[in-house]
């Protein structure tokens, strides 16, 4: 079922839909962040990739409630848009060779996920109040706070340390 397919017809339909876009994002996402720790060389990084690897997974959890609460089977549909994400991250870790400016693009990476996940949550939430379902809504408000959170620390954590150390690398 594409966004735009006709087996979205209602407002209802549209938020599962987008409901089973999440889902597919992050079984993807609890897929990348070993990758991302294993490739982190910051210890504050890897261990904040390897904290929200467990988040990611309480995550998962939420919306296999939410799903519950509409008499839907957890169901996830293919999201381009997180894969594209994940491959780019993926194209620029392998290219780059500097451990300082890894962590850094790691971070950006990191972060454009993060983005994601936050225009995902944040419209979800809304999608539901409007269905008049406080309940799921209050359900997705837990993650999307987490995102918002995680985003806040890559930031700290890039402006503080990680992004300075990145720029004493020269050629």
């Amino acid at each position: 079922m594409g966004l735009f397919s006709s087996d979205i017809k209602t407002f209802d339909d549209l938020f599962i839909h987008q409901l089973q876009d999440v889902y597919y994002a992050e079984h993807q996402i609890l897929k990348a962040l070993p990758k991302m720790a294993a490739k982190a060389t910051a210890a504050d990084l890897k261990e904040g990739f390897e904290m929200h690897l467990r988040e990611t997974e309480t995550q998962v959890a939420r919306l296999e409630q939410v799903f519950a609460l509409h008499n839907e089977k957890p169901k996830a549909v293919t999201c381009p848009a997180i894969d594209g994400i994940i491959k780019e991250a993926n194209e620029v870790a392998g290219e780059i060779s500097d451990k300082a400016v890894l962590d850094a693009a790691l971070i950006a990476s990191a972060q454009a996920v993060e983005h994601y996940e936050i225009t995902r949550y944040g419209t979800l939430i809304s999608w539901a109040r409007q269905l008049g379902r406080e309940d799921s809504a209050a359900i997705l408000k837990l993650t999307l706070d987490e995102e918002y959170a995680t985003d806040d620390k890559l930031t700290k954590m890039a402006e503080s340390r990680i992004n300075p150390r990145a720029e004493q690398v020269t050629a």
